[in-house]
Parts: structure tokens; C-alpha cells; sequence
């Protein structure tokens, strides 16, 4: 997604989940195995990957069953999505798609808001407290780069003389 080619991405992750489909099957006679951690992080990267694919598109998110993984996998796979969408918004900024940007940073604190309100034991959510923490720091980091960029735009417009100071940012990036 990160290199915008949704069909090959659409691959990959049809793929992946063909891989934990077998996985899933080949454990769930081995309560044991199967709840040893492994295969919730093969899920929660799973997760990841069909999240960060909607919240790049801007589609719909997909359910916890259409995902076919558990709730805790699913909640911090939606967490690293989210914080993922830091470099494909980095990738917008240099290309100078303020809009675009910004639009990705509204999701980025829209799951954050969500997740931050999920309170129970670190046990039942697979440490989903941990990743919530992990976004909150990508989340500033994301904002206050989205925020620089944007003066600096709006600076320069005022500059050029083409957004008289005080108004509305260029809707792209000078000279990009």
C-alpha cells in the first residue's frame, strides 16, 4: 500500500491469509499451541495488513469475522495499522498532499480515540495498552510533522505573495 499499488498489496495479504487460515486450522486441535503467542502475532500482523489496506484506501474497516482473527489480535493489529499510516502520511507531505495528509492524520487520532478507551487487563486484550501508547507517540510525532509542514506552506504562500498571512494554506506544496 505503502507504494501505492493496491492490486499487489490485495495479493500479498490474500495470501497471508490463506497461510493463517491453514495455521489456524492445523492448532485448533492444540488449545496449547494455539495459545501460545504465536499464533495471535500472526494474526495481529494479519490484522494489520487488511486495516492499514482500508484506513489507506479509506474504505470501510473490516469486522473482527471478516478478518477471521480474535478481538485482541484484531484491536492491536488496528493500533500498528494506524501506525503505519505515519509513513505513506510522510509519503503525502514530500509529494505535497497536504489535503491527503491531513486527512490521514484525522484517521490516525480517530483510532487512537478509540483504542484509548478500551480498559481491560493486559492479559485479555494481548497488550493492547502498550500498542495504544506506541500510537499515542507516533500519533504526536505524525502531527507535529503535519503541523510544521503546513506553516512552512503557509509561510512561503504569504512569501510568494500568493495567500495573504493569516489565510488558508496552498492546497499543494510550492515548487513540488
Amino acid at each position: 500500500m505503502h507504494r501505492l499499488q493496491p492490486d499487489r498489496a490485495a495479493e500479498f495479504v490474500e495470501d497471508a491469509g490463506t497461510a493463517l487460515g491453514e495455521a489456524q486450522a492445523a492448532l485448533s486441535p492444540h488449545p496449547a499451541l494455539a495459545h501460545a503467542g504465536f499464533l495471535h502475532d500472526a494474526e495481529k500482523e494479519y490484522a494489520e495488513a487488511q486495516l492499514t489496506v482500508a484506513l489507506v484506501a479509506g474504505a470501510p474497516l473490516p469486522s473482527v469475522d471478516e478478518v477471521r482473527v480474535g478481538v485482541p489480535a484484531w484491536l492491536n493489529g488496528l493500533a500498528e495499522a494506524a501506525s503505519e499510516l505515519r509513513r505513506h502520511l510522510l509519503d503525502r507531505l514530500r509529494g505535497g498532499e497536504l489535503d491527503r495528509a491531513e486527512s490521514l492524520l484525522v484517521a490516525m487520532e480517530e483510532v487512537y480515540d478509540l483504542l484509548v478507551t478500551i480498559d481491560y487487563p493486559d492479559a485479555m486484550t494481548g497488550g493492547l495498552r502498550r500498542t495504544t501508547d506506541a500510537l499515542r507517540a507516533v500519533l504526536e510525532r505524525s502531527r507535529s510533522d503535519l503541523t510544521t509542514t503546513l506553516l512552512q506552506a503557509r509561510l512561503q504562500a504569504a512569501i510568494e505573495g500568493r495567500v495573504a498571512p493569516g489565510n488558508d494554506y496552498p492546497r499543494t506544496a510550492p515548487g513540488v
